[in-house]
């Protein structure tokens, strides 16, 4: 089981959540406080979604499309499409034409599915959660219509309801109150791995570098050039320019080192995650992951 937006048992600790994701359930005919049955419905939908993207009249319609936008281009090269202009502008047209209806029709097939069914139920379930300010430990971009690592509302964003006061605490029992005969102990909060140096670190550096390819190369054409620009014009000043080269690899090598040091730290955020995923399951309320290790976990799947 992956690591869920908000497990079951976070849903079921507020009576008034539970009451609200309860009712929303019995409308899709699913329980969205078991977090099996909402593991499968959305790796269920998911692969349904996929299969939406991936539809013949999708593909047709994007090949029709640029056969429509293209054909125009291919006039000044063949005599015959010359000869007969207005009939091939006219079937160009009506290709482009075509071709985009079939996308648009495609693409509203798949925000059919995506907006409507148990997802929508979900969603609201969320929504309900986030209200009450129960923290959603990671939200699937396919989920909500957008693509891994891509921003904005998406086709279908989960809900924003205003937030909810905390339930009052229960009046304490009166002295008088009969203690009952059996006591019942108090479940244990399943605690939430502590997150390692190792994890905070990742999430500082991970979008940092990336650089190290780019300034080697471009040090090691001005060496080259400096060098073509001291043979061509025949003075030895631009033989100084060969002293880049060795810098240029100073900063390849810096640049593997980092790289082999951000993939060991990447190994070890995918560990944490896999442990919150794990706390998850015992019933821990998980925090909200950051944005780098939402990143991870999203390329991860």
């Amino acid at each position: 089981m992956g690591l869920l937006p908000v497990s079951g048992a976070a849903l079921r600790a507020d009576n008034r959540v539970r009451e609200a994701a309860r009712g929303i359930g019995a409308r899709y005919g699913v329980d969205y406080t078991d977090d099996e049955a909402v593991a499968a419905l959305l790796t269920e939908r998911r692969r349904s979604l996929e299969r939406e993207q991936r539809r013949p009249a999708a593909y047709l319609g994007l090949l029709t499309l640029m056969a429509g936008m293209f054909l125009p281009f291919g006039i000044p090269l063949s005599p015959v499409l010359d000869a007969h202009l207005f009939a091939v502008l006219g079937t160009a047209g009506g290709l482009t034409v075509i071709g985009a209806a079939l996308l648009v029709h495609a693409r509203a097939q798949w925000k059919h599915a995506l907006r409507n069914g148990p997802l929508a139920g979900y969603r609201e379930v969320l929504g309900v959660a986030r209200a009450h300010g129960i923290p959603l430990a990671h939200i699937p971009p396919w989920l909500e219509g957008r693509t891994n690592g891509g921003g904005g509302t998406g086709a279908a964003p989960i809900p924003t309801y205003p937030p909810v006061e905390p339930a009052p605490e229960a009046p304490a029992e009166t002295e008088t109150a009969p203690s009952p005969s059996v006591t019942v102990p108090a479940p244990v909060p399943v605690p939430v791995p502590p997150k390692p140096w190792a994890v905070s670190y990742y999430e500082q550096t991970a979008d940092a570098g990336g650089w190290h390819d780019e300034v080697g190369c471009l040090l090691v054409l001005a060496g080259a050039g400096g060098v073509t620009w001291a043979v061509t014009v025949g003075t030895g000043v631009g033989f100084a320019a060969l002293l880049l080269v060795p810098v240029a690899i100073w900063v390849w090598l810096a640049g593997r080192r980092q790289g082999r040091e951000k993939e060991e730290l990447r190994e070890e955020a995918l560990k944490y995650v896999k442990e919150l995923q794990a706390a998850q399951a015992a019933g821990a309320r998980v925090p909200e992951l950051s944005p780098q290790l939402r990143a991870l976990l999203d390329d991860h799947h």
